[in-house]
């Protein structure tokens, strides 16, 4: 049955407007226009729907008993309407970002809260994982971006903003390393080091800034999330090298770090979608917004 959307509106306004001129006036059509459409309905149906007098017009009973149904339709219809326009102007919906730890407390935070400000019917979802699984979040499209650190070289991934983060080291206030002129990899050879897991994009960095320089890190730990490395540190077990952007170097009062002096400490930042696919208005935006926060390096 193609059952059509302008017949039923022109039946309903008919009966709501109870006459034919009225109804059409409603709806801008011409008088003979409007009552073709509610014959061809009365047709596919099989059924007279109204009962017509040269003064008055009135639904027939099967007509007063589909009356309900078609309005329903009609105000179903019209809320999906109204939803898709309002989701495309950004008034409501839902972002959904795949992202480093690193930046889940910070740069996506601050952009969060500056989008809701504007928009605050937008709903966020956020899983903050590590690199390899932002990855597969985007290519399985349960996300519509991603922030992920290191180069992209993927067909099935699409980089919208690249950026640099530059690492650093953390220590303790009176770590010797505190009054250097600088930090190189010969420094960081020389002290154990809290690393992070080798599936983070933070360890990819360190372990090719190592092998560059001909020297092999002394690994005391490994962590897989930052606020561990912090921990560990705290608690005298060696040196980490965490990113600048991390708020976690923040975090302990009695910790301190600075940049690293070589130009390999230095992680690169990408916001990702799917490549080939449109990602939803909302995000769109977001993503712009997002651009502009995506590294906060830390002095």
């Amino acid at each position: 049955m193609d059952l059509n959307l302008r017949q039923v509106r022109a039946f309903v306004s008919v009966v709501q407007a109870g006459s034919f001129t009225r109804a059409a006036a409603l709806l801008n059509l011409s008088q003979p226009a409007l009552t073709v459409q509610v014959q061809r309905l009365e047709e596919m149906l099989d059924a007279r729907l109204l009962d017509r007098t040269s003064r008055t017009v009135a639904p027939t009973r099967l007509g007063r008993e589909l009356l309900p149904v078609f309005l329903r339709v009609l105000r179903d219809l019209d809320a999906v309407v109204i939803d898709t326009r309002d989701l495309a102007v950004q008034r409501h919906g839902i972002v959904r970002v795949a992202t480093l730890p690193s930046f889940a407390a910070s740069s996506l935070s601050e952009a969060i809260a500056l989008f809701r400000a504007a928009h605050p019917r937008m709903k966020f979802v956020i899983k903050d994982v590590i690199a390899q699984r932002v990855l597969d979040l985007v290519r399985s499209e349960v996300v519509d971006l991603g922030i992920v650190g290191g180069d992209i070289c993927d067909p099935e991934i699409s980089v919208l903003h690249r950026t640099n983060d530059i690492l650093h080291v953390v220590y303790p206030r009176d770590n010797p390393i505190s009054v250097l002129p600088n930090v190189t990899v010969e420094t960081l050879a020389a002290y154990p080091l809290i690393l992070m897991d080798p599936a983070t994009s933070v360890r990819t960095v360190v372990d090719l800034a190592f092998t560059a320089a001909g020297r092999l890190p002394i690994v005391a730990c490994e962590a897989t999330y930052m606020m561990t490395a912090v921990g560990m540190v705290r608690a005298g077990l060696g040196l980490t090298i965490l990113p600048g952007s991390a708020r976690e170097i923040r975090a302990e009062p009695e910790l301190h770090s600075r940049p690293i002096d070589d130009p390999h400490f230095k992680r690169p930042v990408c916001l990702i979608k799917k490549a080939g696919r449109t990602i939803p208005t909302a995000a769109e935006a977001f993503c712009m917004l997002l651009s502009g926060l995506i590294v906060h390096p830390v002095g």
